[in-house]
């Protein structure tokens, strides 16, 4: 391949969603890819790669991120990065004024705080919080509360929470004690608009709490994963982080920041491993047969001990 050919892919993979990125020398975009998993992220990248093979079917470096990397890393013997690094990256790269990044997905949250690092001239993370334990503060929460609403989380769900002149009280804390306020708002005859908004708060009031214990958000705040698509989501941060006009930053591709950080490391790294698709994707179909035989080994184990426990009884 030549050196102006040459090409980079970021794998961000988590628990709900697929992020791929393919990007240049130049960082040009050429491709990308975001899906859901539904619990089958080797199906998910294998489906991926097919679609991708014929344009793409050989990467001079790839770097996967997100909570699934070590296992497509060992998979696919490429490099892996954390998702806190490489959603850095990304903000850094496309926005280099932000100091703070918030990103939120459908499975865990994340908040970055970034400053400039003069003798380097480049900005890094001098601090983060994760939260990948409780639903509450993530996009699943938004989603569970949407389906009770019997509203779509995609465009009305926002559009909704824009309508609200009073957002109702809503405990953000865990989604059992929201479950119950809604009822309880419900019945009272709350207006559906002021509950929806009442969600987006309590959502962004969790995670400035849990995550942010009391740090200050510097400006500008970059606001990145697939929470950033709801506008309710965001004019509840912009309220609760008293920040003006422009100050939070929704960048262009928010969707697929972690991969789009990884693709850019990857053309940093000198050492970075090539990949060819071809390979790749036969690599994932060896894994999910091996995966498939073991399943079916243990679950005849299983049986055999159970009938000779059954038989001894």
């Amino acid at each position: 391949m030549a050196e102006r050919d040459k090409l980079y892919m970021g794998i961000d993979i988590g628990s709900v969603s697929l992020n791929i990125a393919i990007i240049d020398e130049q960082i040009n975009l050429l491709n990308s890819i975001y899906q859901r998993t539904k619990g089958q992220p080797i199906p998910a990248l294998l489906d991926a790669f097919n679609s991708l093979a014929k344009d793409f079917p050989e990467l001079n470096g790839v770097i996967a991120t997100g909570s699934g990397r070590e296992l497509i890393a060992d998979t696919l013997g490429v490099d892996k990065e954390n998702e806190i690094i490489t959603q850095a990256k990304a903000a850094t790269h496309f926005h280099p004024e932000v100091r703070t990044v918030i990103e939120i997905g459908g499975q865990d949250s994340k908040l970055i705080f970034l400053e400039p690092y003069e003798r380097k001239g480049e900005t890094i993370v001098v601090d983060h919080a994760l939260n990948e334990i409780c639903a509450a503060g993530t996009g699943s929460f938004l989603d569970q509360q949407a389906y009770r609403l019997g509203i779509s989380i995609e465009g009305e769900f926002g559009d909704l929470a824009l309508r609200s002149k009073r957002p109702a009280t809503i405990a953000g804390r865990c989604s059992v004690f929201a479950k119950s306020d809604m009822v309880h708002l419900q019945q009272e005859g709350a207006p559906k608009e002021d509950v929806v908004a009442g969600l987006c708060y309590a959502l962004a009031r969790n995670y400035i709490s849990n995550l942010g214990k009391g740090k200050k958000f510097k400006k500008p705040v970059a606001f990145q994963g697939g929470v950033a698509a709801n506008k309710g989501v965001v004019k509840a941060f912009e309220d609760l982080l008293e920040l003006e006009p422009g100050e939070l930053i929704i960048p262009e591709h928010f969707l697929i920041m972690g991969a789009l950080g990884s693709a850019i490391m990857a053309r940093e790294r000198e050492t970075s491993t090539p990949l060819e698709l071809s390979r790749a994707m036969e690599d994932l179909k060896q894994y999910l047969i091996r995966t498939a035989n073991e399943a079916k080994q243990g679950y005849l184990k299983r049986l055999s001990y159970k009938d000779g426990a059954t038989a001894d009884g």
